[in-house]
């Protein structure tokens, strides 16, 4: 199946890692957008802020137990809907500030989509802790990058100030969950809203 065309219609996915829909939608997104002809924007940022300027000090699936529940059991049937391997982390939600960070400085690059991939499948597929520096140092091997030299720059204080404005553009945006489609300005949220934004951004 050939990529989408250079001058194809576009449209962001904004993401966290620590969202199981999140992985579900990346999982799914590049053969839907090659069908649609719609290059796809990856875009990682961190929920945590959002949830807290919210008023919330936690992730919402321990928050409201109940829906927790729920989720986490819808989160198993669509897994198994599409085919894709899912594994229940035994740590949930996980700290990923620095897989977030090596995303957000290959979100434009050619690697960038790979690595982001990677550490889904680590996190919902290995249970691996994707904040631990070892874990992700060894993603980035396998997928033969410089893990050393990336892991650094994503330790400096400008990557730490690029996520942060990340984070207030996804505010700024209206972003309240993950994963979030944008195709223009019009926003969809939801891994149920995929083939929705691939629709409209086809129009």
């Amino acid at each position: 199946m050939t990529a989408p065309l250079p001058d194809s219609p576009r449209m962001q996915m904004w993401f966290d890692f620590a969202s199981p829909y999140s992985y579900l939608a990346i999982e799914r997104i590049d053969t839907l957008a090659r069908t649609a002809n719609v290059q796809v924007d990856l875009r990682p940022f961190l929920l945590g802020p959002i949830f807290q300027a919210q008023g919330w000090n936690d992730t919402p699936f321990r928050l409201f137990p109940g829906k927790g529940a729920y989720m986490m059991r819808d989160i198993a049937r669509l897994a198994d809907k599409y085919g894709v391997v899912y594994n229940r982390p035994r740590l949930f939600p996980r700290l990923s500030v620095l897989p977030a960070r090596i995303g957000l400085l290959g979100q434009d690059e050619p690697w960038g989509r790979d690595f982001c991939l990677a550490v889904f499948r680590a996190n919902f597929q290995h249970d691996l802790d994707i904040q631990a520096e070892d874990v992700v140092h060894g993603l980035l091997n396998q997928l033969s990058l410089d893990a050393d030299a990336l892991i650094a720059r994503a330790k400096s204080e400008a990557a730490k100030e690029a996520l942060r404005r990340q984070v207030d553009r996804a505010r700024d945006l209206g972003v309240f969950g993950a994963p979030t489609f944008f195709v223009g300005g019009e926003m969809f949220w939801g891994n149920d809203r995929l083939e929705d934004a691939l629709e409209w951004a086809q129009r």
